[in-house]
């Protein structure tokens, strides 16, 4: 158990460090969002185009980048949504039961089949070179690859939870309180 701890926190570094630079588009998004705005008014009263569809779909892309990059950083937060009527109450080493069932009946299979279902799209638009249909638009392929990237890394941080939801049923692992604050 030990060694796969270790790798458990090998993979919670990887998704830190990658869900730590993803943050960091947020910024770049905002920053972009906010010169599309500006651009576009001040370009009508100085009657010169100062934004493009270059940028209005970069800022699209930044944000698939943040979800894409960002899921699995959540996953590792427990910060994903879910209803939890029932699991909010329970005890520690049930939840880790609940958690480690979902992860590997629910999110590994079908981060998996989102991969095989999004595979031949994908591969074909790197085929064709697929680019946006406006005019002045960015290429499409790139950003769906991010699909793929996106669904592995969740899958790896999956496996990093699976483990560390084993240890602490085994009584090897010591929960991590939750952090529920409401902010009152």
């Amino acid at each position: 158990m030990e060694k796969l701890l270790k790798i458990s926190r090998i993979i919670d570094t990887f998704t830190e460090r990658i869900g730590r630079y993803a943050s960091w588009l947020v910024l770049v998004m905002v920053i972009l969002g906010v010169w599309n705005v500006i651009g576009r008014y001040l370009g009508r009263i100085t009657g010169n185009n100062l934004t493009s569809n270059a940028y209005i779909e970069t800022q699209w892309y930044i944000f698939d980048l943040i979800f894409f990059l960002g899921a699995a950083y959540t996953l590792k937060h427990n910060e994903h949504v879910r209803v939890d009527i029932f699991y909010s109450n329970w005890p520690r080493r049930r939840k880790a039961i609940a958690d480690l069932l979902g992860t590997l009946f629910f999110l590994i299979p079908f981060c998996i089949m989102v991969i095989i279902f999004s595979w031949d799209t994908i591969v074909a638009s790197w085929q064709i070179q697929e680019a946006s249909s406006d005019p002045g638009g960015l290429p499409r392929y790139p950003i769906k690859a991010m699909i793929i990237v996106g669904f592995v890394l969740v899958i790896i941080q999956g496996i990093s939870q699976a483990i560390k939801n084993l240890a602490i049923i085994q009584g090897r692992l010591e929960p991590q309180e939750e952090n529920h604050d409401t902010g009152l």
